[in-house]
């Protein structure tokens, strides 16, 4: 499966970045084709220009940083998010690149007076998730309603193709886990990767 992983992390010896190369190399090793997107390590610029926003309905060719990362997702069968869970969803800098890349036109359709909104990514029949979060389990399920996992896997799922299969896998109270907590995630993100089929 060709698959994008698009990481979202400042610090490149933090352990999101461990974890996502945990999900690069043990997908290749599955014999996945993979392609990395580290938003940060690129200097990817979240924000949206007021130009790009007037134009953002237009047909016209986007930025040619938005083009290139519109052109990986149209290549990819999946897609696997790495990143912390900050403020219950997703950092400025990957929500930022939803904003941008996920135009109009690329990933749906606008509705119409006589049309709905229609999914255009219908290539990627996969998303995944691998974060880490500082809040219990419990609170952010049942106090806050998931917002993060609401995004990507209902929201983002949606322009995507109509059985896109999905999975998350997440750490909570990440500020207070041990070494040993965090050896056996990183074991159940390498098994769950491994069981992609190719």
């Amino acid at each position: 499966m060709r698959l994008l992983v698009i990481h979202a992390h400042p610090v490149p010896e933090s352990f999101n970045s461990e974890l996502c190369r945990t999900v690069v190399d043990t997908a290749r090793q599955a014999g996945h084709d993979v392609r990395l997107l580290d938003l940060y390590a690129e200097g990817f610029d979240p924000v949206m220009s007021a130009d790009e926003r007037r134009s953002y309905h237009d047909d016209g060719p986007p930025a040619p940083v938005v083009a290139a990362h519109i052109a990986h997702l149209r290549w990819a069968e999946g897609l696997i998010f790495v990143y912390p869970t900050w403020w219950y969803s997703q950092p400025a800098m990957l929500k930022g690149w939803m904003d941008r890349v996920w135009r109009p036109g690329v990933t749906f359709t606008v509705p119409t007076p006589d049309q709905p909104m229609r999914p255009a990514l219908t290539n990627v029949r996969l998303i995944g998730v691998v974060t880490t979060l500082g809040s219990p389990r419990w609170f952010w399920t049942f106090l806050m309603g998931a917002p993060g996992r609401k995004i990507l896997l209902r929201g983002l799922r949606f322009c995507t193709a109509a059985r896109t299969r999905t999975f998350w896998l997440g750490l909570h109270e990440m500020d207070t886990t041990t070494d040993a907590q965090r050896r056996r995630y990183i074991e159940k993100v390498r098994a769950r990767i491994a069981r992609i089929p190719v």
